[in-house]
């Protein structure tokens, strides 16, 4: 049986595991998660590296013919690095800012995510890339993470934050980290029809098929 692995700071990367599960029932799936440093948002790369490197050469040991990595902050600021020391395969997760760009009508989209991964070279790339003249808003979500990670979502203030955003023009609003997979239906509901909603886990799983060659 083709053996997967799927790594995350904490619960984010668990809704990717369990739309992977979804898509590819005939896989074993390795979950490993780093709650005891998460959340990633405000680490440094170095201190990531440090966090992460073992973790994935432990799941590599354990036979896992490929590893998502089910966090944006780790994707936009290590993936480059990780390939370089890792010999398995590995799947990035990182903000939807072309297909955002693509669907915007009215040339402004959000992008809510950590502040690692909007102050990565990678995020700043995407931008350039696929973003020209359209504005990106980039709401502070810095404590996103560790709100869902602790079951204390204060939904008065993402409201406060998704109606700026809508009220700014966005029309497009990119989740940009795993953890507010979990929130997607209370954001849409924020939302009231203003806006789509987009997040990466379809996308990481055609990757996935792709790498493993597998039908869809």
């Amino acid at each position: 049986m083709t053996k997967i692995g799927v790594f995350d700071s904490g619960i984010g990367g668990l809704s990717v595991k369990r739309a992977i599960e979804k898509a590819l029932p005939q896989v074993s799936i390795v979950y490993r998660s780093d709650t005891e440093h998460m959340p990633y948002g405000d680490k440094t790369p170095e201190q990531l590296l440090g966090f992460v490197l073992p973790i994935l050469e432990a799941m590599e040991t354990q036979g896992c013919q490929v590893i998502v990595i089910a966090c944006n902050t780790v994707t936009t600021t290590l993936i480059s690095t990780l390939r370089q020391r890792l010999t398995v395969p590995l799947v990035g997760i990182e903000p939807m800012i072309k297909p955002a760009a693509a669907q915007t009508k009215t040339g402004v989209i959000a992008v809510c995510a950590t502040p690692t991964t909007l102050a990565s070279q990678r995020y700043a790339w995407l931008k350039q890339t696929y973003a020209q003249g359209i504005k990106v808003l980039e709401p502070d979500c810095s404590r996103w993470a560790y709100m869902i990670e602790h079951n204390r979502v204060n939904e008065a203030s993402i409201a406060t934050q998704i109606d700026h955003l809508c009220e700014h023009g966005a029309d497009v609003i990119v989740l940009g980290c795993t953890h507010y997979h979990w929130i997607e239906s209370l954001i849409k509901k924020m939302a009231k029809g203003r806006a789509i909603i987009l997040q990466s886990e379809q996308p990481v799983i055609a990757q996935l098929k792709s790498v493993l060659n597998y039908k869809a």
